[in-house]
């Protein structure tokens, strides 16, 4: 008998920020290997999560949410986005159900319009409990009269409706071939890159509007001991001194809070006990750093206006 054939390939996930990109990529994955919370623009790196379909293995790249760029990580951000989409088999725009055609869905579409020539692009309207049905037909036939997609999905990625018909057709739609990676590898992000994600995370959610994206966190130091735990020396950068006292927190009340958070998830995430160590630094210049770049994943040169 002959070996079934496999299939594999890469699907970019492209929208606006907060479109939910990072939860339908860690609900297809089945696990959480992108950064997830209310504020936009969180995902800062092209994040592949790996998932499996019958024979399929689905490499999923989270970029980040598509907007329009000030500085220059917004534009390493937004060029990482586009590159992601570029490198792809399949591209799904995700859409927000209850915002509709947005000044920024609409950029996006003209981007497609130029530079989605031969590519497989798909549409989910995502977060569809939000609205009726007669607003989500009436959406999906504005879309699919602006641009050409090859399949529409109404879903909702936190809920997981609709989700399945979607990973099983883009299954069906990658290229036979070898799979890219080992079949229980989930992320091909280093490790030590998920750990400062899974920190950040929990900065953005505790710090909420205080400190929105002035803050990176990097893996400085990891150290698999003996006895099967991993020492992680992490070290948060601000740009200004009245920033490392809000992450501190009165008398260093919010980042213990947010240590044992990060903690807490990585030893889920890594099955093994985690002793963490975070360490705030200020850094006026971090933005215009090239190392800062690369630790994020991203190429400092696309910052450039």
């Amino acid at each position: 008998m002959t070996k079934p054939s496999t299939r594999a390939g890469f699907v970019a996930l492209i929208g606006e920020p907060n479109a939910g990109k990072s939860t339908l990529l860690n609900r297809m994955v089945g696990a959480k290997v992108s950064i997830v919370t209310h504020k936009v623009q969180t995902t800062r790196a092209r994040i592949r999560g790996v998932a499996m379909e019958g024979d399929a293995q689905i490499v999923f790249v989270d970029t980040p949410g598509l907007f329009r760029p000030r500085r220059r990580l917004d534009r390493a951000m937004v060029a990482a986005a586009w590159g992601g989409a570029a490198d792809a088999d399949i591209v799904v725009l995700m859409v927000e159900a209850h915002r509709g055609i947005t000044d920024g869905v609409q950029a996006i579409l003209d981007s497609l319009q130029d530079r989605a020539e031969g590519q497989t692009i798909a549409l989910a309207i995502n977060k569809i409990d939000r609205v009726q049905s007669e607003v989500l037909l009436g959406l999906s036939k504005d879309l699919n009269d602006r641009f050409d997609f090859a399949e529409t999905f109404m879903i909702s990625a936190e809920k997981g409706y609709g989700a399945d018909d979607l990973k099983a057709w883009l299954a069906a739609q990658l290229p036979e071939s070898p799979w890219l990676y080992p079949e229980d590898q989930i992320a091909d992000l280093p490790l030590r890159m998920i750990a400062a994600e899974i920190t950040r995370e929990k900065l953005t959610l505790r710090l909420h509007q205080e400190l929105p994206y002035q803050l990176t966190v990097e893996t400085e130091k990891w150290e698999d001991r003996k006895d099967g735990s991993v020492r992680i020396d992490q070290l948060i950068y601000v740009m200004r001194d009245g920033h490392k006292g809000i992450v501190l927190g009165n008398k260093g009340e919010t980042i213990k809070a947010v240590g044992k958070a990060a903690r807490e998830e990585l030893e889920e995430f890594l099955d093994r006990k985690v002793h963490l160590f975070t360490q705030v630094k200020v850094r006026p210049g971090w933005l215009e750093e090239k190392e800062r770049y690369s630790e994020m994943g991203l190429d400092f040169r696309d910052g450039n206006a």
